[in-house]
């Protein structure tokens, strides 16, 4: 009875979240898309991830578990696991822009780990030039981010982590009046798992996590400049169930739920800027992440709209994945991920396998945009590559 419950609650979340696009259809306003500085961190940095719809905290652990959930690092199976992934980036806007990330976990005892991560962000070759519009030249803008976790045990089932993250982004490369922004930023995250009895013959485990990431101070990229961009701190929750059908088959099913603790900008009046709806965004990182859950104004400037309840749910983003592994050999993965259109309308199916032998693993992930987006997202056919080396423990 639980597995049907959790396999409902799972087409229930698919289904609200169509059901709402096809509402919020029927009142046509526009979109109030919230914009953050750094939105590089929140790429998803990995082939696994990335091929299930983007869903992660309640997923196995592995090597690249701090972009979702740190906490899971205590559930590995291995000792230490090293991971290098490298995704080219909207290649069919900027050719040369390019996602690179490096991962490091240790576990230092049974219940207790470490583990550490940089991410390289390549935006390519940008042309400027001067007020005439002469004198061009090239440079070479770059983001980039260290991050810190530890991980412990707090029951036989259940672990917690705190994670540090120092962000660094660098994209008009000094000119005139500008300069690099930069921010340091933390991660709250706690993960359960354990073995469930649910089924007669088969074993399973149910997982569950939430993480607060990149809680964090705001970003500014111009000298003796007071007002400053928020970063993209993000709530991340979700569930998972993992089913060991025998001895060689494994199948997973996970749904990621997502939301940015990020004030949502009011609609102003366009002559005197007096808000007419919704809230003041300029506010502290703290009171923006408790605002960002009432604020959505509901309206557009010419009135349309559903009310601040359904926006207020639109900025809510749904994953759900599945995962096939044989003999831990061999991996067949698939999901999807839904953005409302008054967001960002990003909505695509994602496709990935995984080849794993000895200690080495190698994983990739595909990106197909559906509904209105084909033909003309930027993240079309986008690619992510994973190389994995786990040290298994002697213990």
């Amino acid at each position: 009875m639980k597995i049907k419950a959790f396999l409902l609650l799972a087409v229930m979340a698919v289904v609200g979240v169509q059901s709402f696009a096809q509402q919020s259809t029927t009142v046509v306003r526009e979109p109030n898309v919230i914009t953050t500085a750094v939105p590089f961190v929140s790429i998803a940095p990995d082939a696994r991830a990335g091929s299930m719809g983007d869903c992660g905290v309640a997923s196995d652990p592995d090597v690249y578990s701090m972009h979702y959930n740190p906490a899971k690092y205590t559930f590995m199976e291995s000792d230490m696991s090293v991971g290098l992934g490298y995704s080219p980036w909207l290649h069919n806007l900027v050719p040369d822009m390019g996602l690179a990330y490096l991962a490091f976990a240790y576990k230092l005892n049974s219940s207790s780990a470490l583990a550490a991560t940089l991410r390289y962000f390549n935006v390519g070759e940008i042309t400027f030039r001067d007020a005439q519009g002469e004198n061009p030249y090239v440079v070479k803008p770059n983001e980039w981010a260290i991050d810190v976790a530890y991980s412990r045990m707090l029951t036989d089932y259940l672990s917690g982590a705190v994670a540090g993250r120092f962000i660094y982004s660098n994209l008009t490369q000094n000119t005139e009046g500008t300069n690099a922004g930069w921010s340091v930023a933390a991660d709250v995250a706690i993960y359960y798992k354990r073995p469930v009895e649910w089924f007669r013959d088969m074993d399973a485990d149910f997982t569950w996590g939430v993480n607060i990431n990149n809680i964090g101070s705001k970003v500014s990229y111009r000298e003796y400049v007071v007002s400053r961009d928020f970063i993209p701190t993000t709530l991340r929750f979700g569930t998972g169930l993992k089913l060991q059908l025998d001895e060689y088959n494994s199948l997973g099913f996970m749904v990621d739920v997502t939301k940015l603790l990020v004030p949502t900008s009011p609609i102003r009046d366009p002559n005197t800027g007096d808000i007419v709806y919704g809230m003041d965004d300029n506010v502290s990182v703290l009171a923006g992440m408790i605002q960002s859950f009432y604020d959505a104004p509901g309206y557009d400037r010419f009135g349309n709209g559903s009310g601040p309840f359904m926006e207020e749910l639109s900025e809510y983003n749904f994953g759900i994945g599945v995962e096939y592994w044989y003999n831990h050999v061999f991996s067949v993965r698939g999901g999807y991920f839904n953005e409302s259109a008054m967001k960002g309308n990003r909505k695509y199916f994602t496709l990935g396998a995984a080849l794993k032998y000895n200690i080495f693993g190698l994983d990739v992930s595909y990106l197909i945009p559906i509904g209105n987006t084909v033909g003309v997202s930027p993240l079309e056919n986008t690619l992510r590559f994973n190389l994995t080396l786990d040290i298994v423990s002697s213990k």
